[in-house]
């Protein structure tokens, strides 16, 4: 459909729903014009209009929480649009990765779910804290310092852990696998690695033999 055959309301806008292409995540409401979605398209990243300021912004312009356009579909009317993409960064001006982290209903996480949502949010921040520079940050310092540190972080806590479970002690190695955890969280993070993707991998792998798998593998 040409995007002029859209369905756009009396101010010439048309709502549009950006959903993480990953994960399935609603990230953010917004609105384009005709314009916007040229714009969108043509560069290959996600342009709306501001109603506030009356004018054509993109996304992460000035945060750098870009949005990279991944598929662009409409509904049944013609009169929204979903846009799916790869967010880099937070979507939320709150620092939050989703604009809808507020809750009015929810029902309960189980134990598997409510591993992942943590793992999730730490990776949030970390994001947050390496596009977003902030003075006494710790992970901002990492990140600042550069990936050879955020690696050698890595190695030291790899090692800490061994001498933990060497000593048989049962709240140091948990102490240590959350350090070596979070760490190697900032280095998926320095290289723009959602855990969505170790997640799939694990997923890939669940159920098959380790040994095939290795001897398979390039």
């Amino acid at each position: 459909m040409p995007i002029k055959d859209l369905k756009y309301n009396s101010s010439g806008l048309i709502p549009v729903i950006i959903q993480d292409w990953k994960n399935g995540d609603v990230l953010m409401l917004a609105y384009m014009n005709e314009e916007a979605l040229k714009k969108t398209i043509d560069t290959g990243f996600t342009h709306f209009w501001s109603r506030s300021r009356e004018k054509l912004w993109k996304k992460g312009e000035t945060s750098k929480n870009e949005q990279v356009v991944k598929e662009i579909s409409y509904d049944c009317d013609n009169d929204t649009l979903l846009i799916k993409v790869e967010q880099r960064g937070v979507a939320c001006h709150t620092g939050n990765r989703t604009c809808f982290y507020s809750k009015i209903l929810s029902a309960p996480l189980d134990k598997e779910d409510k591993g992942r949502f943590v793992i999730d949010k730490v990776y949030e921040v970390i994001l947050d804290r390496k596009r977003n520079i902030r003075e006494g940050s710790y992970v901002s310092s990492l990140f600042k310092n550069g990936k050879d540190r955020i690696l050698k972080k890595i190695g030291e806590e790899a090692s800490e852990l061994i001498i933990g479970s060497k000593n048989e002690k049962r709240e140091e190695i948990i102490w240590e696998i959350t350090d070596l955890w979070f760490h190697t969280l900032i280095i998926l993070g320095y290289h723009d690695i959602a855990p969505d993707e170790i997640y799939n991998e694990l997923q890939k792998r669940f159920g098959k033999s380790g040994m095939r798998d290795k001897q398979t593998s390039p």
